[in-house]
């Protein structure tokens, strides 16, 4: 079985070193135990912004490939890694040791067993107060808000009914289920389209708690500015729904739930 691991990294070299030594630990760890009888290949891809601080060559010396992207944006990392992978699926990280490395194995695992198609991770569950600035502490839940209430009709398959942390970059998921997903951004708002694309077009959704930490290294997110971006990005999305739905195309919702009539 092979699986592909992507990072975006802009100047991560406080962190990118820790992240992959941690994820290397712990798949090795998950081949001997909970992969024992079909060890999964890694393939571990690192998207760089033309960091000038090292992270390239820390990446590269700890077995990553390295694949330099000129176009700015978060989610333009990821839509280039998502083009070179090559595993049958797909995990991601950032670069900065906030997400929680050792634990992609299991969650690779976990799709696997429950016939998932996406997985993201939870952050603000068991967020600790010093993993998150209040600013960006209340930005992320203004837009989890938003969320619920502008598609609360495609949250109706997922299993909480609720998605508590749209903001989330920690995922795991088919590679096949991106020729599913309509995946135009390329800035923060992308973390907020490939979760919504996901139950939108039937994939069989899930989200999971996960411990998120400090990062290592500047931080390099505006709070507020991001958030907007991140909001109009929203209003723009549930408009074109309200379009579709009036010409009656519908889209169909997560696994389980019946296709609504149009967005209510």
């Amino acid at each position: 079985m092979r699986a592909t691991l992507v990072i975006p990294t802009l100047n991560e070299a406080e962190g990118i070193g820790r992240t992959l030594t941690t994820f290397r630990a712990a798949a090795e760890g998950a081949n001997r135990s909970l992969f024992l009888k079909a060890p999964v290949e890694w393939e571990i891809i690192v998207v760089d912004g033309a960091s000038s601080d090292g992270t390239q060559d820390i990446a590269r010396r700890l077995g990553a490939k390295v694949i330099d992207e000129p176009r700015r944006g978060y989610g333009r990392a990821y839509k280039t890694g998502f083009e070179h992978a090559t595993g049958d699926y797909v995990a991601t990280l950032d670069g900065d040791g906030t997400y929680p490395a050792d634990m992609v194995p299991w969650f690779l695992l976990h799709l696997l067993y429950h016939q998932k198609d996406f997985l993201t991770g939870d952050r603000l569950t068991y967020l600790a107060p010093k993993s998150m600035t209040t600013e960006h502490r209340i930005g992320n839940l203004l837009l989890n808000l938003t969320v619920s209430v502008f598609f609360h009709s495609c949250l109706q398959g997922v299993p909480a009914r609720v998605l508590v942390d749209s903001q989330s970059g920690f995922w795991v998921f088919r590679r096949s289920a991106l020729g599913s997903m309509k995946l135009h951004q390329d800035g923060m708002s992308f973390s907020e389209e490939i979760k919504l694309e996901a139950m939108l077009r039937g994939l069989k959704f899930e989200e999971v708690p996960i411990h998120y930490a400090e990062r290592w290294g500047r931080p390099k997110l505006s709070s507020w500015r991001d958030g907007l971006t991140n909001w109009m990005f929203l209003l723009n999305k549930r408009f074109q729904l309200s379009q579709e739905s009036r010409m009656a195309r519908r889209l169909p919702v997560a696994q389980g739930a019946s296709a609504p009539q149009g967005p209510a």
